[in-house]
């Protein structure tokens, strides 16, 4: 498919199709948690996860592949989810949540997506980030 025929961002999956479809995004997921393990500044934020990675993985590209337009596979395999809920367990402040963009922006980059992809992701992705550090925010009672 070229790209003249795919849709828009946030229509349809032009999203998914934009990163290269599930295989893209699996790449993509899996650059991010590396770099985030590998990284000194982003390990803050691996260090946060459980040991098993590999589930990690599968959840966040699970999850991403829907809200890229995709298919729901989140669902399909593990359920309903509420992202903040999900994440309340955890104490994120102003800090985690610009770490956590700022190691998938470093991800996109490594991989060599556009400017335009890459700005309309940041930006998608800063509303879910946000909302985890509210919740997070209103369960730990800090703020930032």
């Amino acid at each position: 498919m070229t790209d003249s025929f795919r849709p828009p961002y946030g229509e349809g999956d032009g999203t998914l199709q934009a990163v290269g479809g599930l295989s893209g995004l699996q790449t993509l997921v899996e650059t991010f948690y590396r770099l985030m393990e590998n990284t000194p500044e982003f390990r803050p934020l691996f260090d946060m996860h459980p040991n098993n990675i590999e589930l990690t993985i599968e959840k966040l590209v699970a999850f991403l592949s829907g809200w890229m337009g995709g298919e729901r596979l989140f669902s399909k395999k593990f359920g309903p989810i509420s992202l903040p809920q999900a994440h309340a367990h955890l104490v994120v402040t102003e800090k985690e949540k610009a770490m956590w963009l700022n190691c998938m922006e470093a991800a996109l980059i490594e991989l060599g997506y556009q400017d335009e992809l890459r700005s309309y992701l940041l930006t998608q992705l800063e509303f879910p980030a946000e909302r985890v550090r509210q919740v997070s925010a209103a369960r730990h009672g800090q703020s930032d």
